[in-house]
C-alpha cells in the first residue's frame, strides 16, 4: 500500500501552509479569493461567491526550462492553443454572420427582381441580316480567311496551306451561328406579336423560355403557372417554410464563443410570415417584368397536419391578388412584405404562436 502524507496548518490570519509527499505549498486569501505557490512552481487563483458553490480556478506551471529547445517547445505550445481559440472564435463569428445574413435575405426576398422585358420593342428589332445576304459571323470568317498574309517562318517551315485550312474551316461554323441569329430573331419577334395579341399560349412559352423564378427555386419549389386571361397569371408555390426558417438563435458570447438557443415561436413564426410574403411579392414583380398582364395570382402553399384528418397536408396559406399599377407604387426597399398585403386583395390567416392557417383562393 502506497504511503501517503498530507498536512495543512495555519501560520498567519489568511495564510495556510500544506505539506505533501510531492512539496510545500502556501495559500493566501479567504472563502472569495485565494492565491496559492507550490514549491513545484505552480500557482493556482481560486475565485468564487461564497456560499453559491460557484468557483473559478485558474492553474499556471511555473517550471523553468534550462536549454532552448525545451523553452522554445513551450512557447510554441502556447502559440499553437492561442491559435487554436482565435480560429475557434472565427469560426464562430462567421457562423453567426450567415446566420444573421439568412434571416436579412429571408426578409428581403422581394428586393430582388428581373428586368422588364418591352415586347413591343422586341417586336420592331430589325433583323441581324436581311435573308439571302451573308451574315455577320460568316462576314468575319470569310474576312480572315481573305486577310490571311503567311509570315516568313510559315513559309520555311511549310505551314501555310495548314494555317490557311484552319481558317476556312471556321466559316462553315459562322454561317450556321448566323443561321441560328436570325432564327432566334424571328421566333422571339413572332411571340412578341403573339403576346400582344393576347395569346396565351406564347405565356407559357416565354415563362418556359426565360425560366423568371429559376432563382427562386432555393426558397420555394414546385412553381405551377395556370391561366385562362391575357390580363392575368396565376401561380402557386410550394414555400417549403419549415426548411427555410432556422429553429435554433446563433449569438456569440463576451468571449467569441458560439451561443445557440432555441428559437422563439414569436420569433420563429414572424420569420416564416415575412418570408412567405416576400416570397409572393417576388414572385408577382418578377411575373409583372416579363408579361403584360394586369394581375397576378400568387397561391402560397405548405405542408402541415391537417387536424380534421390527422395527416400532413399541402394547405393553401396565402392568396394574393397583385395589380400591376399598385405594386409599382411601392418602395421595396423600405416596406414589409406582410404588411404591404394590406394593398392587395388577400386570404391570410396567421397567428403568432401558432403560424398559418388554411384559407381558401382570393376571388378573381
Amino acid at each position: 500500500m502506497a504511503l501517503r502524507f498530507r498536512k495543512s496548518f495555519k501560520i498567519a490570519p489568511g495564510v495556510r501552509m500544506t505539506v505533501g509527499k510531492k512539496g510545500v505549498g502556501v495559500s493566501v486569501g479567504g472563502k472569495g479569493l485565494r492565491y496559492s505557490v507550490h514549491s513545484s512552481g505552480r500557482r493556482t487563483t481560486t475565485v468564487g461567491i461564497p456560499g453559491s458553490g460557484v468557483s473559478y480556478s485558474t492553474t499556471s506551471s511555473g517550471k523553468q526550462y534550462k536549454s532552448e529547445a525545451y523553452r522554445r517547445r513551450s512557447e510554441l505550445a502556447r502559440q499553437e492553443r492561442d491559435n487554436r481559440k482565435l480560429q475557434e472564435q472565427e469560426a464562430a463569428r462567421r457562423q453567426v454572420e450567415w446566420y444573421e445574413n439568412r434571416l436579412l435575405l429571408l426578409k428581403s426576398i422581394h428586393q430582388e427582381s428581373d428586368d422588364p422585358v418591352d415586347w413591343e420593342e422586341v417586336s420592331r428589332r430589325k433583323p441581324p441580316f436581311q435573308q439571302g445576304e451573308t451574315g455577320p459571323n460568316e462576314l468575319e470568317a470569310a474576312k480572315a480567311v481573305a486577310d490571311f498574309k503567311p509570315g516568313f517562318f510559315d513559309k520555311l517551315f511549310g505551314r501555310v496551306e495548314k494555317k490557311r485550312a484552319l481558317l476556312e474551316a471556321k466559316v462553315t461554323p459562322a454561317k450556321e451561328q448566323d443561321e441560328e441569329l436570325y432564327q432566334d430573331w424571328a421566333r422571339m419577334t413572332e411571340i412578341a406579336k403573339r403576346i400582344f395579341k393576347g395569346d396565351i399560349d406564347a405565356y407559357f412559352e416565354v415563362i418556359d423560355e426565360f425560366g423568371p423564378l429559376d432563382d427562386l427555386v432555393e426558397f420555394g419549389s414546385g412553381f405551377e403557372f395556370g391561366t385562362d386571361h391575357p390580363q392575368e397569371i396565376h401561380v402557386s408555390v410550394d414555400v417549403n417554410a419549415e426548411k427555410m426558417i432556422p429553429d435554433k438563435q446563433l449569438s456569440l458570447t463576451k468571449t467569441g464563443k458560439l451561443s445557440q438557443k432555441q428559437m422563439t415561436k414569436t420569433l420563429y413564426y414572424d420569420l416564416c410570415q415575412d418570408y412567405v410574403c416576400s416570397c409572393a411579392l417576388r414572385i408577382a414583380r418578377d411575373m409583372f417584368a416579363l408579361l403584360p398582364v394586369k394581375y397576378v395570382f400568387v397561391h402560397a402553399y405548405e405542408e402541415q397536419l391537417n387536424p380534421s384528418t390527422g395527416h400532413i397536408e399541402k394547405l393553401l396559406v396565402l392568396s394574393v391578388r397583385y395589380d400591376r399599377g399598385m405594386v409599382e407604387k411601392l418602395n421595396f426597399e423600405m416596406l414589409d412584405p406582410s404588411d404591404a398585403l394590406v394593398n392587395f386583395p388577400h386570404h391570410m390567416k396567421f397567428k403568432k404562436t401558432r403560424g398559418f392557417e388554411e384559407v381558401g383562393p382570393v376571388d378573381y
